[in-house]
């Protein structure tokens, strides 16, 4: 084993000042020792922290790594300290490895095809076209992020699961405090909670009265009711936080970097390069962890049996070895295979659901108001804090000339 290889002694809570879309500069340094550092948890646990590329993609890949929640014991900021850890409730499948990922997630790959998403696109672009008539006409300033970058992933992933409109804003409360990182604990548990009952109840209405939707298509198989809530719970949160949270971080570096959102407007076509570009850059989705299930030999380490790894994906699609230029948006760029939306059996089942959104929202946003600025100093847009699962801004005042 290499004794010179870097140690992160501790996980980075906050971004550089003045670079809101740069990951945390421990971590940018960390990549440039090497592709996989030591980290040392509070609970005194030795784990890694994968910063690089290729080794990020490798893990992802790989059968011995395990994404079981029973299994995640270590928390890079918290000592929890000998608590017992659950298995994931039934349905949950980002948290469980396969068979049983596979048996929840199988029933789902149909129903979120490229095909089906692309068939989507009218839906989404009169939703789309239906919040810049608003935001048009309440004149500006407006937060953007309620008015144009939740409520359109929100609407379409409730259409999709058959979710009451007027149930939406219930869901983006709620999603906001268990994924936002600024909830206490006690706050965040209600909150799940909240959402569990009304997934419960919401199954046990489609059994009774199915309806055209997703959820209602899933009755049909040997899935229970308890497990139906647990999947769509994982397809309400990460078909909308995930998006909600692009839409408005996206527009943000769109407008800090001027000639890029100029290329945008003038070309409606760059909209998928743009889309891909702005994934990789902000990876609003900043890391996963996985625990090895046997000895592996990872970047000229051994990781142990047992041990918790890291896996930094903002690091990983800034890594000059694999993208060149890398902390430079490019919408240009043709690099493609970021990571995103992870990669290997984990990859986000709703990606082309996301892609649609993006590729309709960002384009008729700058092209109805060509003019859009920040209404408040750049430093003053409100952000995420670096401990929530999904990075972005809470609020994004915005203007353009009437």
């Amino acid at each position: 084993m290499n004794d010179s290889v870097h140690t992160l002694t501790a996980m980075p809570t906050a971004r550089q000042a003045g670079c809101p879309f740069d990951p945390p500069k421990e971590l940018i340094e960390a990549r440039e020792h090497g592709p996989i550092s030591r980290f040392p948890f509070p609970s005194g646990h030795q784990g890694w922290l994968v910063t690089g590329y290729d080794l990020v993609r490798s893990v992802l890949a790989d059968s011995r790594f395990s994404s079981r929640k029973e299994l995640m014991l270590q928390h890079p900021l918290i000592d929890y300290g000998d608590i017992e850890v659950p298995p994931a409730p039934p349905g949950e499948f980002l948290l469980m490895d396969d068979p049983q990922h596979s048996r929840y997630r199988k029933p789902l790959v149909g129903k979120f095809t490229v095909r089906r998403m692309r068939l989507l696109t009218e839906r989404v672009q009169q939703i789309t076209a239906d919040h810049l008539d608003a935001m048009e006409k309440a004149g500006p300033p407006v937060d953007l992020v309620t008015a144009f970058a939740k409520p359109i992933p929100a609407i379409v992933i409730c259409e999709l699961l058959g979710v009451p409109y007027e149930d939406r804003g219930f869901f983006q409360d709620n999603i906001d405090k268990f994924l936002g990182g600024e909830a206490g604990d006690e706050e965040l548990i209600a909150a799940y909670l909240a959402t569990q009952d009304y997934l419960a109840q919401l199954v046990a209405a489609k059994r009774a009265h199915p309806t055209d939707d997703v959820l209602s298509d899933l009755l049909d198989s040997d899935l229970t009711d308890e497990e139906l809530k647990g999947m769509a719970l994982i397809l309400l949160s990460a078909g909308f936080d995930t998006t909600a949270n692009m839409l408005a971080l996206g527009t943000f570096a769109l407008l800090r970097n001027p000639e890029q959102a100029a290329a945008l407007r003038a070309d409606p076509a760059l909209a998928d390069q743009a889309v891909e570009e702005l994934l990789r850059y902000l990876s609003v989705a900043k890391q996963f962890h996985r625990v090895a299930l046997e000895d592996v030999e990872l970047g000229g380490q051994t990781i142990k049996a047992g041990t918790t790894v890291i896996l930094s994906l903002n690091t990983a699609n800034r890594d000059p070895e694999r993208f060149p230029d890398p902390h430079r948006l490019d919408l240009r760029r043709q690099d493609g295979g970021h990571l995103a939306f992870s990669h290997g059996i984990h990859q986000c089942l709703g990606q082309q659901l996301a892609r649609v959104e993006m590729r309709v929202a960002f384009p008729a946003l700058f092209d109805r108001f060509p003019t859009l600025r920040l209404a408040v100093p750049a430093e003053e847009v409100g952000l995420r804090p670096e401990t929530a699962d999904i990075y972005g801004v809470k609020s994004l005042p915005v203007a353009w000339d009437v």
